[in-house]
C-alpha cells in the first residue's frame, strides 16, 4: 500500500468509527502527526516478511539476566543459540501487579531494568534503551516488545484524572458506570481470581476484563485512538522492530455481545496498521488473540491488519499427541476446517510453553481432562479452575531430553515461526520460591508465577558442565535443532503436506507417527516424529521409500528405517 492509500485507509476506517463529524478535528491532528513521523523517521524499512524466517526468543530482562546491561552480555549468547529475534516481556514503567502488563506510562522503560535510579529522567532512560537496541541490531537481532492497548494500570496517570470524577477531562478515556448492568453478556477472563469485570469506585464503577487494577480503555473516545497512536509513533521512531499488540479482541465494547472480536476492533487495528506501514513500513505487528483460529484470521484482514498471529490451540494438541502418543490431535487442529489457510505475507507464532499458562481454553471438555488429567501432576499448578497448567516445559515433560527434544522437533518443523521462552533451553524448572514470593507480596494466587523465576546463571554454567544433567542434554539438543532450521528457509516459509507412514508392525487404532514433508521452493524434507515410546520401524511414506540426508545428523537416511522411541529426523530429500 503507497503512503497515500494509508492515509485514505486511515481517513475512510476513522469515518467507519466515529460517526460525528466532530470528531475530524482528532483525525486531522492524528494525520499530521503520522506524516511528520514519516518524514523524521531516520530508521530504514525492514525486509519484507523477515519474522517468517526468524527464531523468537521471549524473555523478562530482570529475570533473564537483571537489567539490560546484563542481556546485552548475552546477546551473542543467544545469537550463538540460534536466536534471529528478542521478545522483550513488559518493560514499560509500572506497579508490576501484573508482570508488567499494567502499564503506568507507556513511554518510559523502567528504570530498574535499566540499572539507573528511579529519579533518572525519562530522556535518559529512552537514550539507554537505544543503546541496547543498537547493541542487538549489531548482533544481529530484532527486537519487538509488548504493548497492552486494551488496558492501562490504575496508577497511569490517565486513571489517576479519570477517577477523580465524571466532569474530569479523563473521564472517558475509560468505561464508568453506576451500576455493573452494562456488558453482562461478557464472560470472565480470570476466574477463580476476580468475581466481576466491574469494580467499585467511590459512587461509580469502572470496567475491566482483567484484574481489578486494569482498567480498560474506552475507544469510543476519539482521543483515546489518537493517544495509543503516538505511543506507536513514539517507539517507532526509537528504532523497534516489532508490537506484541496484547489482548486486542477485547479493545471495543458493545452491549448485547460478549465485548470481543467486534468489527470495531478490526478498524482500530487497520488504523494502527497503516500507521506503521506509513512510518516504517514491515514494522511487526503480531496478534495477541487467545482465539480459536477461525477468529484470529480475521486479524490478518485483508493483509491490512497483523501480520502474525499465535497458534494457541496447536500448542494444547501437540501435548495431547504427546500424551496419548497419537498424531490425530495434530492433524485435527491444523486441518483447514479448524485452521484457515491464510495469506503468504501472513505467519503462524508458534509455541510450547510461554510466560502465560498452558491455555485449555479452547478445547473440548473431553480434551481438557485428559490434557489437565495427564500434565497438571501438582495441584497447584492449576489455573482458572481447570482450565489452564501453570507449569514449566521441563515439568510437564517429566524433564525427560528425549520428550523435550521431540516436543521442540514438532513445532520448529510445522508451518510457522517458533518461540523459546527463555530458560527452556536448559531444561529449566518451575521455581516454587518465585511463586510463593509474588503469593505473599501481592495477596494473588496467580500460579502463572511458577513459570517466571530468574535465570541462575552460575548453576546453569555449572550443570552445563555436566554432559549427564538434563540441562545440558536439553541444551545440546536445541542448539542441534535450531542450527540445522537455519540452514534453509523451508520451515519459515514452505508448504505442508501430510504424509502417512506405513510401520513394519501392526499399531490397531493409533497413529504413533507424526509426518509430513515441507517443501520451498524446490528444496523437500520430509519430517517423521516418533511419539511412541517403543522403537518403531516405517517401511514407506505414501506408498513410497525415499533417499535423503538427516538435516541434523548429516548422516544418509533410507527406507525401511528405524526410530528409536520418542525420535525424529528431519530428512532433505
Amino acid at each position: 500500500m503507497s503512503n497515500r492509500d494509508n492515509i485514505q485507509s486511515i481517513r475512510k476506517l476513522w469515518s467507519e468509527i466515529y460517526k460525528n463529524e466532530d470528531y475530524n478535528v482528532i483525525l486531522e491532528q492524528l494525520i499530521a502527526e503520522v506524516e511528520s513521523s514519516a518524514l523524521s523517521n531516520p530508521h530504514v524499512s525492514q525486509p519484507e516478511g523477515w519474522y517468517k524466517d526468524a527464531i523468537v526468543y521471549s524473555l523478562y530482562v530482570d529475570l533473564f539476566n537483571g537489567t539490560f546491561a546484563g542481556l546485552t552480555e548475552k546477546l551473542p549468547q543467544l545469537r550463538e543459540l540460534g536466536v534471529s529475534c528478542i521478545w522483550l516481556l513488559p518493560i514499560l514503567d509500572s506497579p508490576m501487579r501484573d508482570a508488567g502488563f499494567d502499564i503506568r506510562d507507556y513511554r518510559t522503560i523502567r528504570a530498574d531494568l535499566l540499572d539507573l535510579p528511579q529519579s533518572t529522567s525519562v530522556e535518559e532512560r529512552q537514550k539507554a534503551f537505544r543503546d541496547f537496541l543498537d547493541e542487538a541490531h549489531k548482533n544481529g537481532l530484532k527486537v519487538i516488545f509488548d504493548i497492552a492497548m486494551n488496558h492501562t494500570s490504575e496508577e497511569h496517570q490517565w486513571f489517576v484524572e479519570s477517577r477523580k470524577g465524571p466532569d474530569n477531562p479523563y473521564r472517558d478515556y475509560y468505561i464508568w458506570n453506576k451500576d455493573t448492568n452494562r456488558y453482562k453478556e461478557t464472560r470472565l477472563l480470570f476466574k477463580g481470581m476476580c468475581p466481576s469485570n466491574w469494580e467499585k469506585d467511590g459512587d461509580y464503577y469502572f470496567f475491566h476484563r482483567f484484574f481489578e487494577f486494569q482498567p480498560d480503555l474506552n475507544y469510543r473516545n476519539p482521543q483515546v485512538l489518537l493517544e495509543v497512536s503516538r505511543i506507536l509513533l513514539f517507539w517507532l521512531s526509537q528504532g523497534l522492530d516489532g508490537f506484541r499488540a496484547d489482548a486486542i479482541p477485547y479493545i471495543w465494547k458493545e452491549e448485547g455481545t460478549d465485548c470481543e472480536n467486534l468489527p470495531e476492533a478490526h478498524m482500530i487495528i487497520k488504523i494502527f496498521r497503516a500507521i506503521l506501514d506509513q512510518v516504517r513500513p514491515n514494522t511487526l505487528l503480531l496478534a495477541e488473540a487467545c482465539q480459536p483460529p477461525v477468529e484470529v484470521v480475521k486479524y490478518f484482514g485483508d493483509g491490512d491488519e497483523c501480520h502474525a498471529g499465535y497458534h494457541f490451540p496447536l500448542m494444547p494438541m501437540i501435548f495431547k499427541s504427546l500424551a496419548i502418543q497419537d498424531a490425530e490431535p495434530v492433524l485435527d487442529v491444523l486441518h483447514p476446517s479448524v485452521t484457515p489457510d491464510i495469506m503468504s505475507e501472513n505467519q503462524w507464532f508458534m509455541f510450547l510453553r510461554l510466560h502465560d499458562e498452558l491455555t485449555l481454553e479452547m478445547v473440548t471438555p473431553e480434551d481438557r481432562a485428559i490434557i489437565h488429567g495427564h500434565y497438571c501432576r501438582d495441584p497447584r499448578w492449576d489455573f482458572r479452575v481447570g482450565e489452564g497448567i501453570s507449569a514449566r516445559l521441563a515439568e510437564l515433560l517429566d524433564r525427560n531430553p528425549d520428550k523435550i527434544g521431540l516436543a521442540y522437533s514438532i513445532m520448529l518443523t510445522l508451518p510457522g515461526t517458533p518461540i523459546i521462552y527463555y530458560g527452556d533451553e536448559y531444561g529449566k524448572f518451575n521455581d516454587d520460591d518465585f511463586y510463593e514470593t509474588f503469593r505473599k507480596e501481592t495477596g494473588k494466587d496467580d500460579t502463572r508465577y511458577f513459570v517466571r523465576g530468574p535465570m541462575n546463571w552460575e548453576e546453569t554454567a555449572s550443570e552445563l558442565s555436566d554432559p549427564e544433567s538434563v540441562t545440558s542434554k536439553v541444551n545440546t539438543i536445541i542448539k542441534t535443532q535450531l542450527k540445522a532450521r537455519s540452514l534453509t528457509k523451508v520451515f519459515g516459509r514452505g508448504s505442508n503436506t501430510w504424509a502417512k507412514p506405513e510401520l513394519s508392525e501392526n499399531t490397531k487404532n493409533t497413529a504413533p507417527v507424526l509426518a509430513y514433508f515441507r517443501e520451498y521452493e524446490g528444496e523437500k524434507v520430509l519430517v517423521i516424529n516418533n511419539l511412541s515410546d517403543k522403537a518403531l520401524e516405517i517401511k514407506s511414506v505414501d506408498g513410497k521409500t525415499f533417499t535423503g540426508i538427516d538435516i541434523i545428523g548429516g548422516n544418509e537416511v533410507s527406507f525401511p528405517l528405524t526410530l528409536a522411541p520418542l525420535a525424529f529426523k528431519w530428512v532433505k530429500l
